[in-house]
């Protein structure tokens, strides 16, 4: 039998945009009424589209699925599935691992309650950085597009950090030098199996004293922010070595003033007791 566009499309369950679509790839081939050049399908059209919907529920792309339809052996058509198979299992593994992270994150925030200004020891993992500041004015370097772009697209994996460098201007007086930049936990760079390269400087993990500090949005980052950390160290004979970082964990946002909630890590010698 013959349908026309209207009839063919509302017996199978699709629209004309659809049949258009899959007509432009050469799956389905309408007859042209020479006299009105109305299209007309057959029943052997329905069978090429409905077996194409379900290469397509696989996720087949469709200029691979019309090359399924119009001609490929069966090796074809399994090593097809197969590669549908492989990338819906990456897919759901990308999404295992984003859940883990969003759970890592939501149990970190509901914890700022009792971490914010109370010092605690913990082992902070090593990461991978990459310096996008001098304090807070940003650096315009080319070498760095590339690796940012990249991981952006990482976001929630990658967050914003900061590193103050030279401890030893930290415990005096002298101006501090740190800087911010997006950061990859090394736990995390090993699952999303990211590459490293010449534009990401590496943090060692270490045993820090961790505390959450509340922080203007516009203010500048300064020892005064840190100070109750740094005398808890004296107090307890603990000795500061390496740089101080810390990351972002959320800026809050309401009418009597914006906040940002930062998490810092201060380092110390492996041999305190």
């Amino acid at each position: 039998m013959k349908y026309s566009i209207g009839e063919f499309a509302s017996i199978l369950g699709v629209t004309a945009d659809t049949l258009r679509l899959y007509e432009k790839h050469d799956i389905v081939r309408p007859m042209k009424d020479q006299h009105n050049n109305y299209r007309y399908f057959s029943d052997l059209d329905a069978r090429n589209l409905l077996s194409s919907r379900w290469y397509r529920s696989m996720q087949i792309p469709l200029q691979d699925v019309a090359g399924l339809i119009n001609d490929a052996p069966a090796e074809q058509v399994i090593q097809s599935i197969a590669g549908a198979r492989q990338q819906l299992e990456e897919e759901i593994r990308r999404s295992v691992m984003l859940l883990d992270k969003i759970n890592e994150i939501h149990a970190e925030l509901g914890r700022i309650g009792e971490a914010l200004y109370a010092c605690r020891i913990r082992e902070v993992p090593g990461m991978y950085r990459i310096q996008q500041t001098d304090k807070n004015q940003l650096l315009q370097k080319e070498c760095l597009k590339r690796t940012v772009q990249a991981w952006m697209e990482l976001l929630p994996f990658t967050f914003y950090s900061f590193r103050i460098e030279n401890p030893e201007s930290v415990l005096g007086t002298a101006e501090l030098e740190y800087s911010w930049g997006l950061a990859l936990m090394e736990t995390d760079q090993r699952k999303l199996e990211v590459g490293v390269n010449e534009s990401m400087e590496y943090i060692e993990p270490s045993t820090c004293i961790t505390a959450v500090i509340a922080s203007a949005y516009e203010k500048e980052l300064g020892r005064e922010s840190f100070q109750f950390m740094l005398d808890y160290a004296e107090a307890e004979g603990l000795a500061i070595t390496g740089d101080i970082r810390g990351k972002i964990l959320f800026t809050e946002r309401v009418s009597r003033g914006n906040q940002t909630y930062l998490e810092i890590d201060i380092p110390l010698e492996n041999n305190f007791t």
